[in-house]
């Protein structure tokens, strides 16, 4: 597998904190589930202190040295902790996978997995930094068939539209490719960066992917960080119809109505806690639609997911370390779904955002690092956590 440079280089008032449940059985989070369902509820910087006794000439020389290093320690960190650093291209057996790689190589690895339609520039910058800052090198990359990785050719039979409706009588999905196969493409990338262990967190249909990676590699990956993602299991509350017929407005005559498109979806997908800015949602669309756009790629990515059954299976055999995390006012995979995921994943943490919907929007960076820093930060240096899987002890269940 080869590695080449890309061209293309990428580039406050909380409105809650997190309420936080940790477990060391699943019964503990069915409890939870059911009661929810019952009443409808959907470093820093270490200070330190240097003494400096000086006597006459000595002083500018002990200052200037002082502030060598201070200044040199800040530089040498932002330095690590560069998110402009130049999109590489990793060319696997099926796909080529554009990726960024912040921080020190020698640092634990921490793998993001970004959601339906994302592209690695979705993950805040702010965020990168924060967990690059935590000790860890953050790789964040763009999935087959958005971004600048690998646009896959549908079959001329694949048709959104009808598995949509096959999917919605309860027949079979079929998908050009599926989950495991995005999955394959993301251990296939750290394959290539010769990262054998590594720590994993994704969001919503990445959250997804990261489940059958941890099935898929249980000896690769350390921990799991699931953000507004699901076990995608029969009978959770389904998103709005409203913001279904959004999700489905995919095709556009020209650049300014798909800015608007996305600008319209962008705020269904925020909180109702929070107050939108129109002008910074129509400049987030255009970056996305200038850096790659390609409604073609989303709808197989759709239809990925609508192919696959509940994983509830999967997660049922899972032994890894685990963070759940989701918000109280997700209108897309509303907050039984992140309870759901984290009653099947054993000893898993799970901590509820309130106001948090399904974006990273400004208001929220604060809770959401403050739910996922502690938890990372305790498994940075700890290998005991490595998943494993377990024989299927039972069909899948709600």
């Amino acid at each position: 597998m080869q590695r080449k440079l890309s061209t293309d280089p990428s580039g406050k008032s909380a409105q809650g904190t997190p309420a936080t449940t940790r477990h060391s059985s699943s019964n503990c989070h069915r409890t939870v589930a059911a009661r929810l369902n019952k009443h409808h509820q959907t470093r820093g910087l270490l200070g330190f202190c240097v003494s400096v006794f000086f006597m006459g000439k000595h002083f500018l020389f002990v200052a200037a040295m002082l502030a060598a290093l201070l200044f040199g320690a800040s530089a040498a960190a932002a330095g690590r902790c560069d998110v402009n650093v130049p999109t590489e291209r990793a060319d696997l057996a099926q796909v080529s996978i554009a990726y960024q790689s912040i921080g020190r190589a020698s640092d634990p690895a921490l793998l993001l997995v970004m959601g339906l339609g994302g592209q690695l520039i979705h993950w805040p910058d702010e965020v990168v930094v924060a967990l690059c800052q935590q000790g860890f090198r953050v790789i964040r990359y763009d999935n087959r068939d958005v971004g600048l990785s690998t646009w896959r050719q549908a079959p001329v039979e694949a048709n959104l539209t009808f598995e949509v409706l096959r999917y919605k009588l309860g027949l079979p999905v079929a998908a050009p490719y599926s989950l495991t196969d995005m999955a394959d493409d993301a251990l296939g990338l750290m394959t290539a960066l010769k990262v054998e262990q590594f720590h994993v967190l994704g969001a919503s249909m990445g959250g997804m992917i990261a489940q059958h990676m941890a099935a898929m590699a249980p000896q690769r990956v350390e921990s799991l960080t699931l953000i507004m993602s699901t076990s995608g299991a029969e009978g959770l509350p389904a998103p709005s119809a409203a913001l279904v017929q959004l999700l489905s407005r995919r095709g556009a005559p020209n650049r300014e109505v798909a800015l608007e498109q996305q600008a319209d979806l962008l705020a269904a997908l925020g909180s109702p806690n929070v107050t939108d800015d129109r002008q910074a949602l129509l400049q987030q669309a255009a970056a996305s639609y200038d850096r790659a756009f390609n409604p073609e790629g989303v709808k197989r990515q759709i239809m990925a997911i609508l192919a696959e059954s509940s994983r509830v299976a999967l997660l049922n055999q899972l032994r890894v370390s685990t963070l759940v995390v989701h918000g109280t006012a997700d209108p897309l995979l509303p907050v039984m779904h992140g309870v759901h995921l984290a009653a099947h994943i054993q000893g898993s943490q799970l901590k509820l955002i309130p106001g948090l919907a399904h974006r990273f929007q400004e208001a929220f960076k604060e809770p959401l690092l403050a739910a996922v820093l502690p938890y990372l930060q305790a498994h940075r240096e700890d290998t005991s956590h490595w998943a494993r899987v377990e024989p299927v002890a039972g069909g899948d269940v709600l």
